[in-house]
């Protein structure tokens, strides 16, 4: 769809006076060539619809609904934003659904039973910051999972999504999004192509379900590990997990109980949330 007729984005802000609120973590992408580069950068989109968070005036949605995206479901706290974003709808002809709401509440699967049912789903947002890794993790590890998510977080975060052992952004987000997803950073962008700028650079990080990811009991325990190892990095994981088991529970793994957490790779966690799970 050409939507060349919609008046620019930065004209129709100034026009309304609507201003990004720092309380929701508001930085919006109005660049159309960054956002149309964005969504060239996810996976094949015909045949699906794709869940937008913080849509906020609509840049990436507008990309969105030029690209094979069979349906777009945009969700958005701000209120202020509906009318914009409803106008859009009209213009798409039916494959923009606006809905009010908080995405981490959202019930992703009614969403697209209700307005594109039977397709598959992915997820493509330049996310509030605010709220970018608790989104992340109930998407990794809540009832609904997409079939691909490409999104837009600080710098720092997308490189701790993406970071291996040893490196120093690893941590417990690393964990978490590699034993479930494929994770890497597809794309950078630098303050200055936000409106208004934020105070770091930011990244997009792409995430594609793996067909091995370990199931929902295994993803629990590793949560548990995770937060024990992490919570206390500098320890020996023997201190670190002494309340899950310590020296027993790493030699089940077949973990050095003397390694620190940072050095542990993807696989050595799931073998230790395993092991916790049998104990």
């Amino acid at each position: 769809m050409n939507l060349s007729h919609l008046p620019p984005l930065r004209e129709t802000l100034a026009e309304q006076g609507l201003m990004a609120k720092k309380s929701f973590g508001q930085h919006f992408l109005l660049d159309l060539n960054v956002t149309g580069k964005i969504v060239r950068l996810a996976p094949s989109l015909a045949g699906h619809v794709v869940i937008e968070v913080g849509p906020g005036p609509g840049g990436l949605t507008r990309a969105l609904i030029d690209s094979d995206a069979a349906h777009v479901i945009a969700v958005e706290k701000d209120a202020r934003f509906l009318p914009l974003l409803n106008e859009l709808a009209v213009a798409a002809q039916g494959r923009l659904s606006v809905i009010e709401g908080d995405a981490l509440e959202v019930d992703e699967a009614a969403l697209i039973a209700a307005h594109a049912p039977g397709l598959p789903g992915q997820i493509i947002s330049n996310l509030p910051y605010n709220v970018g890794t608790p989104l992340l993790i109930k998407w990794l590890t809540g009832p609904y999972r997409p079939a691909a998510m490409t999104l837009m977080f600080q710098k720092e975060v997308a490189q701790r999504i993406a970071a291996p052992a040893g490196a120093d952004a690893y941590g417990r987000l690393s964990v978490i999004s590699q034993a479930i997803a494929e994770a890497r950073i597809v794309m950078n962008l630098p303050a200055r192509a936000f409106t208004p700028p934020p105070k770091v650079d930011s990244a997009v990080a792409q995430l594609v379900p793996r067909p091995d990811a370990p199931g929902e009991k295994i993803v629990a325990a590793l949560e548990k590990v995770t937060a024990a190892a992490f919570g206390q990095r500098r320890k020996m994981l023997r201190s670190s997990l002494k309340l899950l088991g310590g020296d027993a529970l790493c030699a089940a793994a077949g973990i050095d109980a003397n390694a620190r957490a940072e050095t542990i790779p993807v696989s050595g966690f799931i073998a230790l949330a395993q092991a916790l799970l049998s104990r």
